[in-house]
């Protein structure tokens, strides 16, 4: 695990900018710095050391100098590779598992990809050739941003690298802050930067300065032919194949532990862990909070004390009042409630190890959203004449209360209508932005400048098409292969790979090995969404391992509820930053619509908690990246009007 970057150029790159790519993702790779300087390319390397501690240094060559390679994850099948690679006469100079991508593009070329399971993003210079080659991971954990400039490529593994070496990339994309407002990420090629683009997950990249930039995709999921058997078989299939993923995921030469939120995927990992996998207790970490509606660690302690974890439990009070701008800094983008949960259990966890397991991906696996038959009842509900659901049942919708709870029963009514009137990709696009912009509040929030930029772009394309163009034939899988492909990389795993690094810390993802992936795509959709029971397989292994209170709660977590247990604080946060906001004055937002939204979620009117999140972090993203305040400057804000509201308290 590690941080990135290089320069491939026709004029001699220079050294000193290098270092100052590499300065700005230190924290990524704390143990080490490489570099490599050959005729017209830099490459560079932050490590964070977890497999060959003393000789896996990067950047690494082959026998004889002329293939250079830097890489960013881990190969966890590097060690049956590496056998076979010697036994075709490969010499290796260091025992890391990078090095084995080396010898085997030099075997198979740019199919190499093909034979790693793991997550990575590197890249491979020819000095012979003068080209560069570089890939990402089938699943997107492992993050690569680029920028071309005519004969020229810059790369990092983080944009402030990018930003470090050219300060005029602080260009802000705008259909990409339109993306960020409609669906609350942003999808590749794009950054919230014009000119930075992000390599989409299974994508390779080649480019010489002669030929220019070419990117094609090497791998994708296929949803049919289904599997054939019984329930019962096909978990016990499921059962060995994640024990695999389990085993495989344990490679590491420093000690490997595990979160445990006490949902279903990160206690089945711990679980399965324990009883087929390894011979000594690993460390566990948890969260507990003083919110019992939202606290999740008594049933991770459950799982704790059934397997005799060494687990570690804290409870924590969450404040965005001295993090907030961090949480901004770390992603390079603006920030979700998501990103508080894992920077603080990633703190928690770095004090203890260096490498943890997480239970990403099997929401979006087998089937774990109630959006996944939410989606099935629009498709009933649209039965009925659209008259009668647009003029009468849309009336009566009018002058319902919202409710203040996302999952209010008004909510879902309301979402349940808006989505009737759209079919296929277009709905379940539309179902991910219920609680953010709707076309018709974009037009109302946006300012001249935004409006004729933004015209031509459409925000929900990239999860329509991949809804529309799915290698699947159920909704289900169309659904989960949309997810798979864009919100799954550029939101749960972005902010995990962001947060875990910020305190160098490598995080892991058993669910999202590619090979696991591939099984789950081919079950029957009957075994993910069974009427109204979600993921239903993973639910049926669960029961041999977890006890009963685990698998019968509520699906819970505190993240998308932070808006209201941190009311005040966001009080506080939006009459700073929103009511006299820098993207208003600059044209791209209306401050008499935000007002509007501040007035009408304050006076408890309307629920508008996460329309005003995404506003606060674009807010405090576009004063940061774009204007140029520090991280810094911005905390000091944040404690001046923090102090004067205590001030404002004390004399009242």
């Amino acid at each position: 695990m590690c941080g990135i970057v290089g320069i491939i150029s026709s004029r001699a790159p220079v050294l000193e900018k290098l270092q100052s790519m590499l300065s700005a993702i230190q924290h990524r790779g704390p143990d080490d710095e490489g570099v490599y300087v050959g005729k017209g390319v830099i490459l560079g390397q932050r490590r964070l050391s977890i497999i060959d501690l003393d000789g896996g240094r990067q950047p690494i060559p082959n026998e004889d100098n002329t293939l250079w390679i830097v890489c960013n994850g881990e190969i966890y099948n590097y060690r049956e590779l590496r056998e076979e690679l010697k036994a075709k006469g490969h010499r290796f100079s260091t025992h890391s598992d990078s090095e084995v991508i080396l010898h085997l593009y030099e075997e198979m070329g740019e199919r190499c990809v093909e034979r790693l399971r793991g997550m990575f993003a590197f890249v491979l210079w020819d000095e012979k050739q003068k080209t560069l080659f570089a890939a990402r991971d089938r699943l997107g954990q492992k993050p690569f941003y680029f920028v071309q400039c005519n004969q020229e490529l810059f790369f990092a593994s983080e944009i402030k690298a990018l930003l470090a070496l050219d300060s005029s990339l602080a260009e802000m994309d705008l259909e990409a802050l339109d993306q960020y407002m409609t669906l609350r990420l942003i999808a590749p090629p794009r950054s919230m930067f014009r000119r930075i683009k992000k390599l989409a997950p299974a994508h390779s990249l080649r480019f010489s300065i002669d030929k220019g930039l070419n990117i094609h995709r090497y791998w994708d999921l296929h949803y049919e032919p289904k599997l054939v058997g019984t329930d019962e078989a096909l978990v016990d299939e499921l059962e060995e194949k994640l024990i695999d993923c389990l085993k495989l995921h344990m490679v590491s030469d420093v000690p490997v532990g595990a979160f445990m939120s006490g949902g279903l995927d990160s206690t089945l990992v711990v679980a399965m862990l324990m009883k087929h996998v390894v011979s000594e207790p690993i460390h566990t970490f948890s969260m507990g909070l003083p919110y019992k509606k939202f606290d999740e660690a008594p049933y991770a302690r459950l799982v704790a004390q059934q397997y005799g974890t060494c687990h570690h439990e804290k409870v924590v009070v969450p404040s965005l009042l001295e993090i907030l701008p961090c949480l901004v800094w770390h992603l390079d983008e603006p920030s979700d409630p998501l990103s508080l949960c894992s920077y603080l259990i990633a703190q928690m966890a770095s004090e203890h190890v260096k490498v943890v397991l997480g239970g990403d991906g099997g929401d979006e696996l087998f089937g774990g959203y109630d959006r996944y038959y939410g989606n099935r009842y629009a498709g009933y509900y649209s039965l009925l004449p659209w008259f009668l659901r647009r003029h009468v049942v849309g009336s009566l919708f009018k002058i319902i209360p919202e409710g203040r709870w996302y999952k209010s029963r008004a909510h879902q009514l309301k979402w349940l209508h808006r989505l009737s009137f759209a079919k296929g990709g277009a709905r379940y696009a539309m179902s991910l932005d219920y609680f953010y912009f709707s076309d018709k509040e974009r037009q109302e929030l946006y300012g001249p400048s935004m409006s004729i930029e933004g015209k031509s772009f459409d925000p929900h394309a990239g999860i329509r098409d991949y809804y529309d163009q799915a290698n699947a034939v159920n909704s289900v899988d169309r659904m989960l292969y949309a997810d798979s492909q864009i919100r799954l990389p550029d939101h749960p795993v972005m902010i995990l790979d962001r947060m875990t690094m910020a305190h160098g810390l490598e995080a892991r993802a058993p669910f999202m090995d590619h090979t696991l992936a591939e099984f789950a795509a081919k079950l029957p959709s009957r075994l993910k969404v069974r009427g109204r029971s979600l993921r239903y397989i993973q639910m049926r292994l669960a029961e041999r391992y977890l006890p009963r209170e685990v698998l019968n709660r509520p699906k819970q977590g505190f993240s998308v509820a932070l808006p209201y247990m941190l009311d005040t604080e966001y009080r506080l946060l939006f009459k700073l930053f929103l009511q006299q906001s820098e993207l208003a004055q600059n044209g791209f937002f209306r401050q008499i619509k935000i007002n509007k939204l501040l007035s009408e979620h304050e006076r408890k009117s309307n629920d508008h908690g996460s329309r005003l999140w995404l506003l606060l972090n674009a807010e405090v993203w576009y004063r940061m990246f774009i204007q140029g305040n520090s991280k810094e400057n911005l905390l000091e804000e944040i404690r001046n009007a923090t102090s004067d509201v205590v001030k404002e308290k004390a004399y009242a």
